[in-house]
């Protein structure tokens, strides 16, 4: 990295030493990701780059001249090369020469639209990566390499009162200015002419939007974006109002601790709130700029006039809710009034919004219900379809707030006209992309716990789960085998994009938890990280259980007798009873899974403490569902004999259960080969005659925790491969 470089808004992480030993289209990934690596230029999902380069083409051998863009949908700070379109400059440019000679041509007629549906004829060596909107704002721009960004310091300009005059005051005649319309084909063409009739310009202030700008270099490229960035962002800086930004503070932080209490009540009645059209997934985000905006005299004014990327609303919806709730004198029962009042009212402003601006062609309106809640001494409260997007949104409005109070500094901000807002919001194109999106899973939008997730069943259950979309809640005992399974889910689905969150509210889809389900406050403390993380719950499966072996007389202490009831009846009642709370506070349905046993239904010498725990666990599957009733299904699932992988059967108990059927085995053999001996034995015992495994039981949890058995609670359902002992009697 160049020491001499020096920036103090923003990082420079340009390395010759990496950079040189990238072909062409990997320098392009290369340079994007260090882009979008820094919120202060760019934000999630946001922004695109190109590179214009000679390659060869397939077919012919000859050398042709082709556009490397971020394709639709795809995120700077984790492109990878197969995320950027590529298209035939000769035959795009063909579609410039066809767009002059349209009489139809212009900003938002048919001809626009369509234009995108002819990038697929124009792309180089069968890419599958479908082209962005913005493809026409670097394939008309002459120079050979394009960085367009979301820095806060040039949005800040270009969502300003005077925002024509703020660019030529920063930028002089380095840099032009465009005024707001919708990213298509239309404003490439007059950034095109802009650029080609101004030679000196390096880029452009795009109005209500962003940054673009260009070089026939990319290190230089990257270079004068971050130059650019830079000065306005010194600029912002001589003019920043301290502690009278936003007009003052009106209201205080809530001490931490405080704080947080007070989301652990409330989340969940709030998810409730904004769930009653589809359900959402919560992120907190409390960081300094945004306790300051959220603790303002102008808070108020300034969130009502909304967002003005375009990025922005997408996620935040025209505007957010913002709560004049005063944490000082105010309690809670006074926020939860306001909450209640003010989510009743931005529905109804929505339907007016969507009413006055909508078209005959306009789509159905969507959800009305905020996604951005703002409320005085505690912060912002975002939410999603799921956690990835729930964190996006967070971090777009918080970027917003950056925005509005260097616009505020500078001149007075000002957001999209309504009209034009809702044109991107219910644009054809965007409605398009949404249908084209594959169905929901079954889990999809739901927060499921999984109790019991370090091993056997639990850990199958969870990674079953996950397979359908749910965000996975992995709490075992042992809480490094938690996080363990709760980091392979991680893993195997990812991060997802998005930076927000405060604390464990910055998670993924999946977090672990170390919890002693026979200890009530360890039940309540986890469920509260639970809400934090997520803002509530809707599924809980508890696979968790212990079983001790008698002694070799058959005898058990009093002590593991306690031991087995804890966990198998008391600590059950626990996870429900703590569970209901949450479920009672959302008035959402949901659904619960409790793990009983076949031995509770078959009497047999040798595991009476476990064998009646299980009995008393059938019935709490039945008194929980009536307590429970009607919002949650409570079913019970009962297996049998499940060796495999199960730390219900440990070395020493295989092979006790070995010995005690007359098994030949050695015990120095392998583990899994005295399990596998012992499985087959079980599996003669069953009518089927095959070993009950963890994905067996794992596939009966997920369909009694689903939406495919709605009309069935109170019931214990068998998976042991047919033991007739254990049949309904």
């Amino acid at each position: 990295m160049e020491e001499n470089r020096k920036y103090k808004h923003v990082n420079y992480l340009w390395e010759d030493a990496v950079a040189d030993q990238l072909d062409p289209v990997e320098r392009l990934r290369y340079r994007s990701n260090i882009l979008g690596g820094d919120q202060r230029i760019t934000n999630t999902g946001g922004g695109n780059t190109s590179s214009k380069l000679m390659v060869t083409d397939p077919l012919t051998g000859e050398e042709v001249d082709v556009m490397y863009v971020k394709g639709s949908g795809g995120d700077l700070r984790t492109a990878k090369r197969e995320n950027f379109a590529s298209l035939c400059m000769s035959k795009f440019l063909a579609l410039k020469d066809q767009w002059e000679q349209s009489p139809d041509k212009g900003l938002k007629t048919e001809l626009e639209d369509s234009m995108v549906a002819m990038y697929p004829h124009c792309v180089y060596n069968l890419n599958p990566r479908a082209s962005s909107i913005d493809t026409p704002l670097h394939g008309l721009i002459p120079a050979r390499h394009v960085d367009h960004t979301h820095p806060v310091s040039a949005i800040a300009i270009a969502a300003s009162k005077d925002q024509e005059q703020l660019t030529k005051e920063v930028y002089g005649d380095e840099v032009g200015y465009v005024g707001w319309q919708r990213p298509g084909f239309d404003l490439g063409v007059v950034m095109g002419d802009a650029a080609k009739a101004n030679p000196q310009y390096k880029g452009l202030i795009m109005g209500q939007h962003g940054l673009i700008n260009w070089d026939d270099d990319d290190k230089a490229c990257y270079e004068l974006s971050l130059d650019l960035i830079e000065k306005a962002a010194e600029f912002i800086e001589t003019h920043d109002k301290g502690e009278a930004t936003f007009g003052g503070a009106k209201f205080q932080s809530l001490p931490d601790a405080e704080r947080e209490s007070l989301l652990i009540k409330l989340l969940p009645t709030l998810r409730g709130l904004v769930s009653q059209q589809n359900r959402f997934i919560g992120t907190v985000h409390v960081t300094d700029s945004v306790l300051e905006f959220v603790n303002s005299h102008d808070a108020e004014r300034l969130s009502e006039i909304g967002t003005s990327c375009p990025d922005h609303f997408l996620r935040t919806k025209i505007k957010p809710l913002f709560v004049d709730w005063n944490p000082q004198s105010e309690d809670y029962a006074a926020l939860l009034t306001k909450l209640e009042a003010g989510i009743a009212q931005y529905r109804i402003d929505y339907a007016a919004y969507y009413n006055a601006c909508k078209h005959p062609d306009s789509p159905a309106m969507r959800d009305p219900n905020p996604r951005v809640i703002l409320i005085p001494g505690v912060g912002l409260i975002a939410w999603g379809k799921n956690k990835s997007e729930s964190r996006v949104t967070a971090e777009f409005y918080s970027l917003a707030i950056q925005v509005m109070r260097a616009s505020e500094a500078i001149s007075e901000y000002q957001g999209l006209p309504r009209q034009e807002a809702f044109d991107i919001e219910y644009w054809s194109l965007e409605e398009a992309k949404l249908q084209r999106m594959p169905p929901e899973k079954e889990f999809a939008r739901n927060v499921l716990v999984v109790v019991g997730a370090g091993s056997g069943i639990g850990k199958a259950t969870a990674h079953r789960v996950a397979q359908d979309g749910a965000h996975v809640v992995c709490v075992d005992l042992n809480g490094v085998a938690a996080q363990a399974t709760a980091d392979e889910l991680t893993s195997k689905y990812g991060m997802g994009i998005g930076v927000a969150g405060t604390g464990i509210s910055g998670c993924g889809p999946a977090i672990g938890i170390g919890c002693d389900i026979s200890d009530r406050s360890s039940v309540t403390q986890m469920f509260e990280q639970v809400v934090l993380a997520y803002g509530g719950i809707d599924n809980v499966i508890v696979t968790a259980g212990v079983f001790v072996p008698p002694t070799k007389a058959g005898k058990i202490s009093d002590d593991h007798w306690d031991l087995t009831f804890n966990v198998n009846v008391k600590g059950l009642y626990l996870v429900a009873d703590e569970a209901r709370a949450i479920w009672e506070a959302q008035g959402m349905t949901g659904s619960m899974v409790l793990t009983t046993s076949v031995n509770a239904a078959v009497a047999k010498k040798g595991s009476v403490a476990y064998d009646t725990s299980k009995a008393a666990a059938n019935h709490l599957v039945r008194e929980m569902a009536i307590t429970l009733a009607p919002l949650v299904r409570v079913n019970g699932l009962a297996p049998a004999t499940v060796v495999e992988g199960s730390s219900m059967f440990p070395r020493d108990r295989v092979i006790a259960s070995l010995t005690k059927y007359n098994i030949e085995h050695d015990d120095s053999e392998a583990t899994e080969a005295l399990r596998d001996k012992l499985a087959a034995f079980y599996a003669q015992r069953t009518l089927t005659k095959s070993p009950i495994t963890l994905a067996d039981q794992a596939e009966a949890a997920w369909l009694l925790a689903s939406s495919k058995l709605p009309k069935t609670t109170g019931q214990i359902i068998s998976v042991d491969g047919g033991l007739h002992e254990a049949f309904l009697r």
